[in-house]
């Protein structure tokens, strides 16, 4: 007995040392191979929530309640993963998933999300498979759709609902009539579709791409939802009443802000022009509001304080810090300035990041010293975010078409795309629910 007390004691004391251990996360923002320990942590983590692997699960989607953008921008954060790090353990993963969920069209439109599908969701989809383009991410084999033409799908199908109907342009929130939200234009549909362009635009090589980067930008500040004293993104607007500035939602979120600011960088480094230079800077200037005063520790300023924070919002911290690692690559100016928020914001991500069974779950906040007690895909992306981009420049600028990236798209493809007025409003209604009573009729006999 004596002996088998003595043999337990022992086994506890070692799984109280390797909890121990596994909880110290400590982070040397100087030290790459503590940088990446940390992103390993935190990637793990993340993939937690991924069952789509799993018998009679589907695969691309994360458990429930993430909903599809997430999973979308989830796979982006573990490419960069890869890319930052080496690490190719969820690689299979990420290349199974982004070619199940690119819908009969290949353009992220699957019949299993389409009923409930915005222009935003699409979106994070496109920003990933560019992602894929730009990091030289393993090709799809030859019989299946390729990143970049997937990425040129997903923009020629956002920039065809361009709704000159209501506002005077812009895109909706939601692509269909009776999805809550169809009646609200919003800064990040119309974010996601000016990233695209000037993604597109750089790896390409292709100028009419940057001509709908400007319509998009030009709209969005035109409309109210950009205030260029202050270079704040508003949340959007409601469409019946034609996108009133007195109607503007002005909650600022973080993704917003990174997503305009980098494809602002992605515009400077393709044209060289000191327009996008100065938006550039301009926005990075403003993203201070999301750092908190005293500490410098990023926070999302809309919610996280008031512990309002929805499911999605949770995940929106990630999306900026990504695209600071991206905006101080592609505009080096800026590198400095991001790489201090970045560092700053660590010591946040260390103190919250002790949670959970495993001492490493990450909670919502980083201002409080401690776990907050909540946990979630979004709380793990944001922290991996954050970590993963102290070491941008330890890796290759994204690739283009003449650097290296070696994805092919669309031949001869054309951004001149036809965009829609009133009249074609009320037709394309028509043709939707035609189409979308097709997709039903054939998704309900897969689903029995």
């Amino acid at each position: 007995m004596r002996t088998l007390l003595s043999l337990l004691l022992s086994i506890l004391l070692l799984l109280a040392n390797f909890i121990n251990h596994a909880g110290a996360i400590h982070i040397d923002v100087y030290n790459k191979d503590s940088i990446t320990h940390a992103a390993w942590v935190f990637a793990h983590g993340l993939m937690t929530y991924y069952n789509g692997n799993q018998t009679g699960q589907t695969p691309g989607k994360f458990v429930s309640p993430y909903y599809w953008w997430e999973a979308g921008a989830a796979w982006g954060s573990i490419i960069d993963y890869w890319f930052y790090t080496g690490d190719d353990t969820y690689n299979d993963q990420v290349k199974s998933s982004l070619l199940f969920q690119v819908g009969t069209d290949n353009n992220y439109m699957p019949a299993n999300e389409t009923t409930s599908e915005g222009n935003d969701d699409q979106a994070f989809w496109g920003f990933t498979v560019m992602a894929a383009a730009e990091r030289n991410f393993s090709n799809p084999d030859t019989n299946q759709p390729q990143w970049l033409a997937l990425a040129q799908a997903v923009f020629d199908t956002m920039a065809s609902r361009w709704d000159t109907s209501t506002c005077n342009g812009g895109l909706r929130w939601q692509i269909f009539p009776f999805n809550h939200g169809y009646d609200y234009k919003n800064t990040i549909s119309n974010a996601g579709l000016f990233m695209m362009a000037a993604r597109l635009a750089r790896y390409t090589d292709n100028s009419s791409y940057v001509d709908w980067a400007e319509r998009t930008w030009n709209w969005t500040e035109s409309v109210g939802f950009l205030d260029t004293e202050y270079y704040y993104f508003y949340d959007g607007a409601n469409t019946e009443e034609n996108c009133a500035k007195w109607n503007i939602t002005k909650y600022q979120w973080t993704y917003n802000a990174g997503i305009f600011m980098a494809g602002s960088a992605y515009l400077y480094n393709y044209t060289g022009s000191s327009l996008w230079a100065n938006r550039t800077q301009s926005i990075l200037d403003s993203i201070t509001i999301f750092f908190e005063s005293d500490t410098g520790i990023m926070y999302e300023i809309a919610c996280e304080v008031t512990k309002k924070c929805d499911i999605d919002q949770l995940a929106f911290k990630a999306i900026l810090a990504r695209f600071m690692g991206l905006t101080a690559v592609l505009a080096p100016f800026t590198y400095n300035t991001i790489y201090e928020h970045l560092i700053q914001t660590v010591p946040g991500i260390e103190q919250s990041c002790v949670g959970g069974i495993d001492n490493v779950t990450c909670g919502t906040t980083w201002l409080n010293v401690g776990w907050d007690n909540t946990w979630g895909l979004g709380q793990q992306m944001s922290a991996l975010e954050v970590v993963q981009n102290l070491l941008v420049r330890d890796v290759p600028a994204p690739y283009t078409a003449t650097t290296g990236g070696s994805s092919p798209g669309i031949a001869n493809v054309s951004s001149e795309v036809k965009v829609l007025t009133t009249g074609d409003r009320a037709g394309a209604g028509i043709l939707t629910s035609v189409a979308l009573l097709m997709m039903l009729g054939s998704s309900w006999w897969i689903a029995l």
